[in-house]
C-alpha cells in the first residue's frame, strides 16, 4: 500500500483546483477614497524555500488573490535568516501595493524577540493587510521514548533533568518558542536541537536520534496519522479537526497554553490607504470563501477570527501582531531563546 508522505500531502494540496464564485467584499471601502486596482502583476514574496507550509499557503493565497484582483500575483521565494531576508526586501520595496510579503509568526512577531539588534527591519516598517489562517503545532515523541502522554513526558523530563532533547525547524521558529513555553509552564528542561527546516528534524525524530519534536501540523500530519511518531497533543485552544483524537495542551494539564503558527499578508508601511483597503478587503473575502477554507482545513488550517464574523482586516491583523510580539518577547526573555 502506498504510504502518505508529507511531500505528497503538500503537493496534492497545491495541485487541487479551487473553483469558487468571487465572494462579495467583506470590508467597506474607506470613505472618500478612490477604488484602487493593480496596474501590473503583483509580487508576493515568500520568505522561505518552496514545498513547506509557508509556500503552500502563499501559493494558494496568490491563486485566489489573482482571481479577485483580475491581475496576476507572482510568487517569489526569498529565503534566509528565519524569513528576515524576504521580509526586509518587502519592507524596503516601493510601497505602491505591487510588492507584498507572505508573513509567518516568525517574520511578524517571534524574530523581533530572538534576533534582537540583528533585525534588519522594525515592526513599523510593514503594515498588516490580513491573515489567511492559523495553524496549531503538534507535540510528538520518538516511538522509542517510553511515554504516551504529555503528563508522562513531563515526568520523564523532570526525572532526567535536562537529559532529553527536542528538535524543531530552527531557532526562533514557532515550534521552538512553543516548546520553550511548554518548558516554562511545566517546570522542565530539555536541550534544543535546531534543524534547517521541518524535514530534517522529522527524519531524525523518526530515526530516534531526537527524543521530542514540535512542528506545524501540516508538515507532521502524515507521520502522525501513519503512527511513525507518537503524537501527544496539539497546541490550539480546541482540538484539531485533522487530529481529533489528540488532546490540546490545555486538556493535557497546562491551563492557558495556546500557540498557533499563522500566515498572512504584509505590505510596506507607506502603502497608500486605498491600496491597503482594497487588498485587505480581498484577503477578508478569500478567507470567507468556503472552498478556500475547506482546502486550508484539509491540513489543519483554521479561520483567522480577527473580526466578529471570523474574517480578517488590516487593523485587526496589526493589533493581533502587536499582542503576539509582546507574548513571544516575554517567552524569549524568560527562556533565553536567542539567535547568536
Amino acid at each position: 500500500m502506498t504510504r502518505t508522505t508529507r511531500r505528497s500531502l503538500l503537493a496534492g494540496a497545491i495541485a487541487a483546483p479551487l473553483v469558487t464564485p468571487l465572494a462579495a467584499p467583506g470590508v467597506a471601502r474607506a470613505q472618500g477614497s478612490a477604488e484602487w486596482s493593480p496596474t501590473r502583476p503583483i509580487r508576493l514574496v515568500i520568505p522561505f524555500p518552496p514545498a513547506g507550509t509557508t509556500d503552500l499557503v502563499g501559493r494558494i493565497g496568490a491563486e485566489r488573490l489573482s482571481a479577485r484582483l483580475g491581475q496576476q500575483v507572482v510568487v517569489e521565494n526569498r529565503a534566509g535568516a528565519g524569513g528576515n531576508v524576504g521580509a526586509d526586501f518587502v519592507a524596503k520595496s516601493d510601497p505602491d501595493g505591487h510588492t507584498l510579503l507572505l508573513t509567518t509568526i516568525g517574520t511578524g512577531a517571534i524574530n523581533f524577540a530572538v534576533y534582537g539588534d540583528k533585525m534588519p527591519y522594525r515592526p513599523q516598517d510593514l503594515a498588516g493587510v490580513g491573515m489567511f489562517i492559523r495553524v496549531p503545532n503538534v507535540l510528538m515523541v520518538s516511538k522509542s521514548l517510553p511515554v504516551n502522554s504529555v503528563a508522562e513526558l513531563t515526568a520523564l523530563a523532570k526525572s532526567r533533568n535536562g537529559g532529553l532533547n527536542y528538535g524543531t525547524a530552527g531557532i526562533g521558529s514557532s515550534p521552538h518558542v512553543c516548546v520553550e513555553l511548554y518548558k516554562i509552564m511545566a517546570g522542565i528542561d530539555m536541550t534544543h536541537v535546531p534543524y534547517r527546516g521541518s524535514a530534517p528534524m522529522l527524519t531524525e525524530l523518526l530515526a530516534g536520534r531526537v527524543d521530542v519534536g514540535m512542528d506545524n501540523i501540516p508538515s507532521a500530519l502524515a507521520f502522525c496519522r501513519d503512527g511513525q511518531v507518537k503524537a501527544l497533543a496539539t497546541t490550539g485552544t480546541t482540538r484539531s479537526a485533522v487530529l481529533p483524537n489528540l488532546p490540546t495542551m490545555q486538556e493535557a494539564g497546562l491551563p492557558g497554553f495556546e500557540t498557533t503558527a499563522w500566515f498572512g499578508i504584509l505590505a510596506p508601511a507607506a502603502i497608500p490607504r486605498p491600496a491597503l483597503a482594497r487588498l485587505g478587503r480581498e484577503i477578508d473575502g478569500i478567507v470567507k470563501e468556503a472552498a478556500f477554507h475547506a482546502r486550508m482545513a484539509e491540513f489543519g488550517g483554521e479561520m483567522p477570527g480577527l473580526t466578529a464574523d471570523g474574517g480578517s482586516s488590516p487593523e485587526g491583523f496589526d493589533r493581533f501582531m502587536a499582542t503576539e510580539r509582546t507574548k513571544w518577547a516575554d517567552v524569549a526573555a524568560r527562556s533565553g531563546a536567542r539567535v547568536e
